[in-house]
């Protein structure tokens, strides 16, 4: 008993420090996945602050076109350096018109698209993939698609352009995926930031427009194609039916003479004799 006593003295810290090693792991644990499930939360964020910060140095720039269109108006007939003519004035005003205009749109669209991942946030759960996980899997699909090309002999012979770098739409391709891949993180459990999450978005956009771009361009070039490659039997022309008259149309022939009987004929008007009976007469009576 005293044994017992004395090892339980001895070793009474342990359990304790295990539970608390424990703890601080599935902490960890915890807290690292639950920051990868708000990655695209906190870059929607990231990018609402983007498209304001845009939105501000889109509308200093219109203030400052309007100052400029002012003092072109101001200085009209009297020649300044550094002062643009009231053309060139105006045209720089709407353009700053519009640049203001579309960075107003982007900020309204990253904040419904904040409030939808919000959502989508909140109603996620525990075991669904990561949306890092969702992002290698929308590129990795795009990939298996043009892989099909590498692969399938088939394929490779009826769009060639597909494998032809030489296609400005095919090298756009190209270098879109090669720019996706550089920015792929290295795997779904490494540390990316919001920043880094939304070049690696952009990127996969891109390279799936650019690829759906490259195929429709190959399947019209193969369309084009097809007719001195392969052409297609001529339909035998249809049997003519037969054409109605119609009043400028010449008349149609008369039918044939029916081929007269060769069997001889009586002269006309030779006498007929003794006139035949018209009916027979009936036998005398004795």
């Amino acid at each position: 008993m005293e044994t017992v006593l004395l090892i339980v003295s001895s070793w009474w810290w342990v359990a304790p420090a295990a539970a608390g090693v424990g703890a601080v792991g599935y902490g960890a644990l915890t807290t690292t996945r639950r920051r990868a499930r708000r990655l695209e939360l906190d870059a929607a964020r990231q990018e609402e602050l983007t498209a304001y910060r845009a939105l501000q140095a889109a509308r200093a720039q219109l203030r400052a076109a309007q100052a400029d269109l002012l003092t072109a108006k101001a200085q009209r007939g009297i020649p300044a350096p550094g002062i643009p003519s009231t053309s060139a004035a105006r045209q720089a005003l709407q353009a700053a018109k519009q640049q203001e205009r579309v960075a107003s749109l982007q900020l309204r669209a990253s904040r419904s698209r904040v409030k939808a991942t919000r959502a989508k946030y909140g109603a996620t759960a525990g075991d669904a993939p990561l949306p890092i996980e969702a992002l290698f899997a929308q590129h990795d699909t795009v990939t298996a698609r043009w892989l099909e090309y590498e692969t399938d002999a088939g394929r490779a012979l009826a769009f060639p352009q597909m494998l032809d770098a030489r296609h400005p739409a095919t090298l756009a391709f190209l270098r879109a995926q090669h720019e996706a891949q550089r920015l792929r993180p290295a795997s779904a459990r490494a540390k990316v930031t919001p920043a880094e999450f939304l070049a690696y978005r952009d990127a996969v956009r891109q390279v799936e427009a650019a690829f759906v771009t490259a195929e429709q361009d190959a399947y019209r070039a193969a369309r084009v194609a097809l007719p001195r490659t392969a052409p297609r039997p001529t339909p035998a022309p249809p049997a003519a039916a037969p054409a109605a008259a119609s009043p400028t149309s010449p008349p149609a022939a008369p039918p044939a003479a029916p081929t007269p009987d060769p069997s001889p004929t009586r002269p006309t008007g030779s006498p007929v004799w003794p006139v035949p009976a018209r009916s027979p007469r009936p036998p005398a009576s004795d």
